[in-house]
């Protein structure tokens, strides 16, 4: 073999690797953005699949936490990121489906600045109130709120958490009048109506759960169409007469616009496998979240169809929060 045949060979094996070497992913430590404070459901959620992740890509996973702004400074942060998919986004009703009718300038976009990559969980809902309230189920419930002479109150961890977007939702599908107490959070949202400060509120099974299975807190109803595992007991609004009424909060991770789809989907593989290992199942069951593992193309196909309903309820009531 001359010279110039191996110098030609050595070339052309270079000229395969440096493809592939760009290809190759990931390279380095995965940052995954948690647009909420440390503690709460949506973080709890991110580390436990954040884990099982860092086993399949073989890579670890740093949680990085940046609440505000109702999801936005952490997404905001996340959509100017570099598109290589080491970095990632916990992004949410919040992030994809309502801010963008609540707020002027959200700081991004959520139809192009990011890559679906996959959903995680859904939050299942449950119609609560403190247990003094003499309603068992919906039709009672309702009667009892109808026969108050003043506007019922209901407390959410917020105005346009997704909370008060299905209580807003009740509303019309009720036609109660209802008045609207937000708070900072949901835990001091849920105290409340634990004390008697306000009768009612729609709460996340996550949240809500340990006060239901502890009795102190009455549920009334599922807001799903089908009952919740965990919860099987409590029927769902659906079925005491107010069909077709669901509203979930939900999960999934995205990735910057522009990642490439070989890189998207390789997160996907990790994200799947991740939300259907024996851990998460185990960290769901207890939370009493719903996994809902699926495509990067479902993931946006739900992301689209949840704007379209909240993008209409945020409309028709006037919700604004700058």
């Amino acid at each position: 073999m001359t010279f110039w045949t191996k110098t030609w060979q050595c070339l052309a094996a270079i000229a395969v690797a440096i493809p592939a070497m760009a290809n190759a992913f990931p390279t380095g430590t995965i940052e995954w953005v948690v647009p909420y404070a440390a503690g709460g459901g949506s973080d709890v959620v991110a580390r436990v699949i954040a884990a099982e992740m860092a086993k399949s890509l073989g890579q670890p996973i740093i949680i990085n936490n940046k609440p505000g702004a109702g999801t936005n400074i952490g997404a905001a942060y996340a959509a100017k990121a570099k598109a290589d998919g080491h970095v990632v986004l916990t992004a949410d009703t919040a992030t994809l489906a309502a801010n963008q009718f609540l707020y002027s300038k959200p700081g991004y976009s959520a139809e192009q600045d990011f890559a679906p990559v996959g959903l995680i969980a859904r939050f299942p809902m449950i119609l609560v109130v403190n247990p003094q309230v003499p309603a068992k189920d919906l039709k009672e419930f309702l009667a009892w709120a109808k026969a108050q002479p003043n506007a019922v109150a209901f407390g959410t961890p917020g105005a346009g958490s997704p909370h008060h977007l299905a209580t807003e939702l009740f509303s019309d599908a009720t036609g109660l009048k209802l008045l609207h107490a937000p708070y900072k959070g949901a835990a001091p949202a849920v105290q409340d109506v634990l004390a008697g400060q306000v009768p009612f509120m729609i709460v996340d099974t996550a949240v809500g759960g340990p006060h239901i299975r502890a009795g102190k807190l009455k549920a009334i109803g599922v807001a799903s169409l089908k009952r919740v595992a965990g919860f099987d007991t409590i029927p769902t609004l659906d079925e005491q007469g107010l069909k077709g009424f669901e509203a979930y909060a939900w999960q999934g991770m995205v990735a910057p616009a522009n990642t490439p789809a070989a890189t998207v989907a390789t997160l996907n593989k990790a994200l799947v496998t991740a939300v259907n290992s024996d851990a998460a199942k185990a960290r769901f069951q207890a939370l009493g979240l719903e996994a809902i593992p699926g495509t990067p193309a479902e993931m946006g196909a739900y992301a689209r169809g949840e704007r379209e309903k909240w993008g209409k309820v945020i409309k028709a009531k006037a919700i604004k929060l700058d």
